[in-house]
């Protein structure tokens, strides 16, 4: 159904932006008709072979049409927004016919060098954010405690084991007490390499390296099974006592439970119990995090989101997801939303670049009265 309701988005911006394309005299007097209806359909067949083939494969043929696929459907996105919104001021041509012809060349100029920014900040290195939290409960001789969370790797045909190796260096040079990663760490079509289970073992930490699962990690089979290939520590709506004192919690992705329409409380299930002490939640989609601060949660890290990833997608993104990005503040609680270290679909992103998140935890000194 996604796929369906994609391609058939894809089509209609398609035949928009080629349409007002043939209406930029600059355009029509360097190229004729037959090139630019051509160059359209061209490109739509790029795209769907990007979909048919690129998305579900692996190998080089598949990453390259998924590459070029993706990125062709966030280069019409970003050329027909600025068309759109031109069009809509010049009410479609009937407001200032001579300029609005000449507007829309301009908006096409625009959508291109967007794309070309996109591109840059989509294949760029994530930069590492880092955080300072308080949280209550957290024994002084934790404090100073590094926790290095990535999440929405997406790893399969486009970003593959030399990335992974690059991350994982990353993190390494945080020197990191404890790792999480907060879903979405395979891309979930098509078969994952052995390689990547391979230079996860890499990974390590003295506290361990944590897992929740995404959404991603239930499409094409169940990847469960790759968690524990990799050492990964795996919390299914379930919570460990890393250390005493510190209590690390995790849920299953919730969008995958409500499209499913599983019922159930898989936040009170993983925090059920537990003892006393600092209390880290995560969770892959950044819902229900008031039911978590009233649980008693310090801390509660996730991702999904990409924080839009191609601007201004996030304001859409922002109306199901209100924690889009970045630090929040929910009662007692903080909640952390990553950007994501890798990127979904194209590999591009526009004002929100990939991170790595670095987290000082700090021991929370209770307020005196006097």
């Amino acid at each position: 159904m996604f796929g369906t309701i994609l391609l058939s988005i894809c089509t209609v911006m398609h035949i928009y932006v080629f349409w007002r394309a043939l209406s930029v005299p600059f355009i029509t007097r360097h190229l004729s008709r037959k090139i630019i209806l051509g160059t359209g359909i061209i490109l739509w067949i790029i795209f769907l072979l990007g979909r048919l083939v690129g998305h579900n494969g692996t190998g080089a043929l598949a990453g390259i049409l998924e590459f070029l696929g993706m990125s062709w459907l966030a280069i019409l996105f970003l050329t027909f927004s600025p068309l759109l919104a031109t069009d809509i001021f010049t009410l479609f041509g009937f407001l200032m016919p001579r300029l609005s012809a000449t507007l829309r060349g301009w908006a096409l100029l625009t959508g291109l060098t967007l794309s070309a920014i996109a591109l840059a900040q989509g294949i760029r290195p994530p930069i590492i954010e880092k955080y300072e939290v308080s949280l209550a409960g957290l024994p002084v001789e934790m404090d100073g405690t590094v926790l290095v969370a990535m999440s929405d790797m997406h790893l399969g045909s486009q970003l593959g084991e030399r990335w992974l190796a690059s991350r994982i260096a990353q993190v390494k040079a945080e020197r990191p007490d404890l790792v999480v990663l907060l879903g979405d760490i395979f891309e979930g079509h098509g078969p994952p390499e052995d390689q990547l289970i391979t230079t996860f073992k890499q990974l390590t930490a003295p506290l361990g390296v944590w897992a929740v699962p995404g959404n991603h990690e239930f499409y094409g089979g169940d990847k469960m099974k790759l968690f524990k290939e990799a050492n990964f520590n795996l919390l299914n709506n379930s919570w460990a006592e890393i250390k005493p004192g510190l209590i690390l919690a995790g849920v299953d992705d919730l969008t995958n439970r409500y499209r499913n329409g599983q019922g159930g409380d898989p936040i009170s299930q993983a925090l059920a119990n537990r003892p006393a002490g600092a209390t880290i939640l995560l969770s892959h989609t950044p819902w229900q995090a008031e039911k978590a601060a009233a649980a008693g949660v310090g801390l509660m890290l996730s991702g999904h989101t990409h924080g839009g990833q191609i601007w201004p997608f996030g304001y859409l993104v922002q109306t199901r997801y209100p924690l889009l990005a970045g630090r929040y503040k929910i009662d007692d609680m903080t909640a952390i939303v990553c950007r994501g270290t890798g990127t979904w679909g194209p590999r591009m992103r526009l004002w929100r670049p990939s991170e790595i998140l670095s987290i000082t935890l700090r021991t929370k000194t209770p307020k005196t009265t006097s």
